[in-house]
């Protein structure tokens, strides 16, 4: 389980938490040479494959053709991006060199290293330029993020690591580095990688409400953390189309464009389109490049065709999801004029407006059909036996349009309201989680006798949770899975018995 409070009304949006503004022109598929039956098939093949892309958006020659968001996701919102922060950091130190505060052909010590004995510092890490940071050629034999992130001071602790190769010769993927390369701009400008990137790029493209992880320090994650819209990415991504240049206003410096796009070391993985070169902080892909990030954060720019395509979802099938980007909407851009196709570009709009992620129960006539007993323990405390997670109690009260859980979860109570066959949408917050506030979606449904289940997607993130209670008797049962995480996807089982007392409302 999760911490969080919930507010909002069953089945009814919340309303927008960003101004937002449409910056993009709308045009329809076959007045900008595309044609909608490849959208469509792009979309009914990320379907049909079951994969959980959440938003797409298709920009060729500067014209949204098409845009979706499947249900509860939408264009207000804003969605994490993991690892597509690395390109925008990117631009930060594309933006610092032409300032004059750094050169990617610096030594990173000259900016991080004052405290260290540069007597004693190993030839290695003597010898790491930023452009080695960049290209994720800083040395090291395997990723050491995740011992770097274990530690409160994640410069040092970088610093201290050992860099068994030299610098340049060998390709890790490396988030670590590219959170050292945004101290490095901190640490020349005097100023939060997000403070300095909002006026020089984030505001001009109209970017609202962007918000970015920061780590204990206070220093924003800069290779992951940064959270924008759907809109917002496709704009980036048309910036760097038209070389750094935003209505007629340069916003990159002329030339990095190409720089921080272009080949600059092989890569190596499992997928082939992560085995096509690797840039500064820019992947090479079997057509054109793109910033990536984890569970399928794309904007994928493909100069040849004029075309931007943003994506955001919740799944582990990266490839997938860009397969069916070339397998279906390449063929559509690779016609100069497309005339439209009888009911096609009406049946792409259907399809588009249409795209939902219902929860358990939607659509059922007997969704909401509560099982003989139930109501029995309805509002009853459930006591827990001690747990990895800390949860002493919850209680699930049913109401006629929405239930509601209640959880106890180490000194704290929170409550959560669950849609009948519905959504329920709200703003989550997290106590201890660097953002505290988040937008989410909940339902709850029978799918057996005596089992409840609740669904909690986390509408600015990829992460869809979900809790199975089991009742036997008098003794309940919590198991708990996520879709996607870097670590485990299943939660600890929790064991429970109904206490004789009944819990006080929250």
């Amino acid at each position: 389980m999760s911490t969080f409070i919930v507010s909002g009304t069953a089945g009814e949006p919340a309303e927008p938490p960003l101004p937002g503004r449409a910056r993009l022109p709308r045009a329809i598929p076959e007045d900008h040479g595309v044609a909608s039956a490849g959208l469509l098939g792009m979309v009914d093949a990320w379907e049909s494959a079951g994969l959980r892309v959440h938003s797409v958006m298709v920009v060729v020659r500067g014209a949204v053709v098409a845009e979706g968001w499947w249900d509860p996701y939408g264009p207000h919102l804003r969605h994490d991006l993991f690892s597509l922060s690395k390109s925008f950091t990117s631009a930060a130190v594309g933006l610092a060199e032409a300032e004059g505060l750094l050169s990617v052909d610096d030594l990173l010590l000259d900016h991080l290293g004052g405290d260290l004995d540069r007597t004693d510092v190993p030839p290695h890490l003597a010898a790491m330029r930023l452009s080695h940071l960049l290209t994720m050629t800083t040395g090291h034999d395997v990723d050491p993020t995740d011992h770097v992130f274990a530690q409160r001071d994640w410069v040092r602790a970088f610093l201290d690591l050992p860099v068994e190769h030299e610098p340049g010769s060998h390709f890790v993927y490396n988030t670590a580095a590219t959170y050292v390369l945004g101290a490095v701009v901190a640490e020349v400008t005097g100023q939060r990688l997000l403070d300095y990137l909002t006026p020089r790029l984030l505001e001009p493209l109209g970017v609202v409400g962007a918000t970015w992880d920061q780590c204990p320090l206070g220093r924003d994650v800069a290779g992951s953390g940064l959270a924008l819209t759907t809109e917002d990415v496709a704009c980036f991504g048309r910036l760097l189309l038209l070389d750094g240049v935003w209505e007629g206003r340069r916003l990159l410096p002329e030339g990095w464009v190409a720089r921080a796009t272009a080949r600059h070391v092989p890569s190596s993985n499992d997928n082939v389109d992560w085995q096509q070169g690797y840039g500064y902080q820019f992947w090479q892909a079997r057509h054109g490049y793109r910033g990536d990030g984890a569970f399928g954060q794309f904007c994928v720019v493909l100069p040849e065709q004029d075309a931007v395509v943003a994506i955001t979802s919740g799944d582990t099938d990266m490839q997938g999801i860009l397969d069916g980007v070339w397998e279906h909407l390449l063929p559509a851009l690779a016609v100069s004029q497309a005339s439209p196709e009888p009911g096609v570009h009406e049946a792409l709009v259907e399809r588009l407006a249409g795209l939902r992620l219902d929860p358990p129960g939607a659509g059922e006539l007997r969704a909401r059909e509560v099982p003989e007993g139930a109501v029995a323990w309805s509002g009853r405390r459930i006591a827990f036996e001690p747990n990895p997670l800390e949860v002493r109690w919850a209680v699930l009260e049913l109401g006629e349009h929405s239930d509601r859980l209640s959880v106890a979860w180490g000194r704290r109570t929170y409550t959560l309201d669950l849609g009948h066959a519905t959504w329920a949408v709200g703003t989550m917050r997290v106590p201890g989680a660097r953002r505290r506030e988040e937008r989410m979606a909940a339902s709850g449904a029978w799918v057996a006798p005596h089992t409840y289940e609740i669904t909690l997607r986390r509408i600015e993130t990829p992460h869809c949770h979900t809790w199975r209670l089991t009742v036997d008797d008098d003794v309940v049962r919590v198991e708990g899975e996520v879709d996607v995480a870097f670590g485990p996807t299943t939660m600890p089982l929790l064991v429970g018995q109904f206490a004789e007392d009944v819990a006080e409302p929250v």
